[in-house]
């Protein structure tokens, strides 16, 4: 399949999102496949709206992108935050930078800052959609398309799972979309600022996320596993292109 027969698949899956699981919204942490689907939600005019979630601790530059997005493209981008007391009661208790003294508080950490306000984000929604790739990571390998997040109660949709990242570059490059200036400098995967390194040549995408745990652990609980799968439901028919 080509890149202009994928991207013709990928708008077909989001039109029929926008039409039968409204409200819809992109969970968008600004990534480089996050752009592509801003992009495509944008130029083709759907009904998809867009959040993101400000932890407290992302880059600047990410910050950058999401101002120049609003500039660009005229989007609305709903902004959620965590708790302030609960990240002060966190931070009381174990210090700023706890997440490196182990898993536990490294989820602790997201749970507070990533997974509550995703919560509130996904209230009374129709559907999510992200920007995730089977290739970005071993625990995305088996990454279905669309799947039903049982955490949430609703369906969720992952239109660029079969994506390479060459794919993505070839798109944004194609379209001149922007993306994040930390990709340049060796960031292919983005969270936040203290939880995120450049990568050597040769590594793995996700390796500077998380890089003093071990590879099956890098998640921060925005994407549980196992949800149950809508391969074989009712809704799988209605975004097959």
């Amino acid at each position: 399949m080509t890149l202009t027969q994928r991207t013709d698949a990928v708008v077909a899956t989001l039109s029929r999102i926008s039409r039968e699981h409204a409200p819809a919204v992109l969970a968008s942490s600004f990534g480089a496949e996050d752009m592509v689907l801003v992009d495509l939600i944008a130029h083709h005019v759907l009904s998809i709206g867009v959040f993101t979630l400000d932890t407290g601790r992302l880059p600047e530059e990410t910050h950058t992108l999401i101002d120049r997005v609003r500039d660009c493209y005229g989007l609305a981008i709903d902004v959620f935050s965590p708790d302030a007391s609960r990240v002060e009661a966190f931070v009381r208790a174990n210090g700023v930078n706890a997440f490196y003294s182990g898993v536990d508080l490294r989820k602790r950490c997201c749970a507070i800052r990533k997974t509550e306000p995703l919560a509130r984000a996904l209230s009374g929604k129709g559907a999510w959609i992200t920007g995730l790739r089977r290739e970005q990571s071993v625990t995305r390998s088996d990454l279905p398309a669309s799947e039903f997040d049982e955490a949430h109660g609703l369906p969720k949709f992952n239109p660029l799972a079969e994506w390479s990242e060459e794919d993505v570059w070839t798109y944004l490059r194609a379209r001149q979309v922007p993306y994040n200036a930390l990709h340049d400098r060796g960031y292919p995967s983005i969270g936040c600022a203290p939880c995120t390194r450049a990568v050597e040549p040769g590594e793995d995408v996700r390796a500077g996320r998380w890089w003093w745990e071990d590879p099956q652990h890098k998640e921060c609980g925005l994407h549980r596993r196992p949800v149950g799968f809508v391969r074989n439901a009712q809704p799988q028919e209605a975004i097959t292109p």
